[in-house]
């Protein structure tokens, strides 16, 4: 996410790689917030956050747009916790087929995430598709 969105913001791959590294799993295989989701966040805020503390329009407006990601992702996903979207807990070592479904499931997670984000960043966000 950071890397494919990141270059029309201005931000270098390398950089986005390495910003993005510890977010899989929910954040360090936490099975918290979805890395996808994660990043658009932080995408949000380097196209639209505040750039001093003053700027208090553009931090409501960071707020409201990452408001309508998680709204739309969850409502296409049922969730943005890692572990909901994935069923298990990212650190089980029981889990059957566990690289089979991340491999299946997280490519799922990102296409929308990425879908709902270009929106945003074009500017669409009042016309999110359901």
């Amino acid at each position: 996410m950071l890397a494919a969105h990141g270059s029309e913001l201005g931000l270098d791959v390398e950089t986005a790689m390495k910003m993005g590294s510890a977010f899989g799993g929910g954040m360090g295989l936490m099975g918290e917030t979805c890395g996808a989701v994660t990043s658009a966040v932080l995408l949000i805020s380097l196209k639209y956050g505040a750039d001093n503390r003053e700027d208090r329009e553009a931090k409501q407006r960071a707020y409201q747009l990452t408001g309508k990601f998680i709204e739309e992702f969850r409502i296409r996903n049922k969730s943005i916790s890692c572990r909901d979207l994935l069923g298990f807990n990212m650190k089980s070592e029981s889990v059957p087929e566990k690289k089979k479904i991340i491999s299946k499931r997280c490519p799922e997670f990102i296409a929308t995430a990425s879908e709902i984000l270009s929106e945003i960043l074009r500017g669409e966000d009042d016309e999110i598709k359901k």
